[in-house]
């Protein structure tokens, strides 16, 4: 399945070791579920979450969600054991792994090469599992668009505010919100859109990460709004309650997708013979071009894929 068929407006992290929060995760309305192996995970519980997850994966219950699994990264004791036995275990009922805390090209590589092993091995498809990288530090966004062009698999940039403003000693102990005496501005805009240029520059996805005041939805629609606005695809969500809000923050509304689909249809239309073969026209009082189509294809890309309907819809004009 190609990135454009998995929408990620919503990517709700579910401890592994928790099976009433897997069990839960089921019910809910995010695009993206990801059974957390790292920091949700204490090292004691680690070894028999891999084994819940195993099982929460091959259960089923996961239909119109991606199907995701982040592992711990490549500087701890547990990578391997994490990717073999959850691929191992479900690899046909999993969509990709998530490494975090991604610094070198060399590390997805790492995880390419062990997923090819063991999707031979277990007679899988080789390739369909994709990887999502988490860029969590100064060193992982420095490189970060050799990262982006590391692997085939790439799926997603995923940004981890958490650990990278612990990297950069940046003084807040709030994720997501801009740290005291930090006036003007944006102190996280240089950071989001170096990840957002790799990830474009490569087709891939780019998600923000959480926002930790779980029940402050108005602070996280803020905070999402600023990722939606630069263009990011999705945003983790920590709680239920943030769940409505990141997909409604990263759809467009009905009035955007309603006119992109004019756009498109009126494009064709006036560009056809039928339609006096126009290099531009007038949609209204808009004029309309190949630029105009193609910013209206994102738009409607994402309403397609939010499942979107159409309400206004535009028709030639009569001759």
């Amino acid at each position: 399945m190609s990135v454009e068929n998995r929408p990620r407006r919503s990517c709700l992290a579910v401890p592994g070791s928790s099976q009433k929060f897997i069990d839960k995760a089921r019910t809910l309305p995010a695009d993206q579920i990801f059974l957390d192996l790292e920091d949700a995970c204490a090292p004691l519980v680690k070894p028999e979450a891999r084994k819940t997850i195993v099982a929460a994966l091959n259960e089923g219950g996961w239909e119109g969600k991606t199907r995701v699994v982040r592992v711990n990264d490549w500087t701890t004791e547990w990578t391997y054991r994490d990717v073999t036995e959850v691929v191992e275990g479900a690899g046909a009922n999993l969509d990709a792994i998530m490494l975090p805390k991604v610094q070198t090209p060399e590390q997805v590589h790492a995880l390419d090469f062990l997923l090819t092993q063991i999707e031979k091995t277990m007679g899988l498809e080789v390739g369909r599992i994709g990887v999502e990288a988490q860029i969590e530090n100064a060193r992982g966004l420095n490189n970060v668009v050799a990262i982006a062009e590391s692997s085939p698999r790439l799926e997603t940039i995923v940004f981890g505010p958490a650990d990278f403003m612990a990297s950069i000693n940046m003084k807040s102990l709030v994720v997501g919100e801009q740290p005291p005496g930090y006036t003007e501005g944006d102190a996280y805009h240089y950071i989001l859109m170096q990840i957002l240029m790799a990830a474009r520059a490569n087709d891939l996805q780019a998600i923000d990460g959480p926002y930790l005041q779980i029940r402050d939805v108005d602070g996280f629609r803020r905070v999402a709004n600023r990722a939606a606005a630069l263009g990011y695809d999705g945003k983790w969500v920590l709680h239920p309650g943030q769940i409505d809000a990141a997909n409604e923050t990263f759809s467009p509304s009905q009035e955007d997708y309603d006119h992109a689909e004019n756009i498109l249809d009126a494009y064709e239309w006036f560009t056809s013979e039928a339609g006096g073969a126009k290099g531009s026209a007038m949609l209204g009082d808009e004029m309309i071009d190949e630029a105009s189509r193609k910013m209206a294809l994102v738009i409607a890309g994402k309403g397609r894929a939010a499942g979107m309907t159409r309400g206004e819809r535009w028709t030639p004009p009569e001759s």
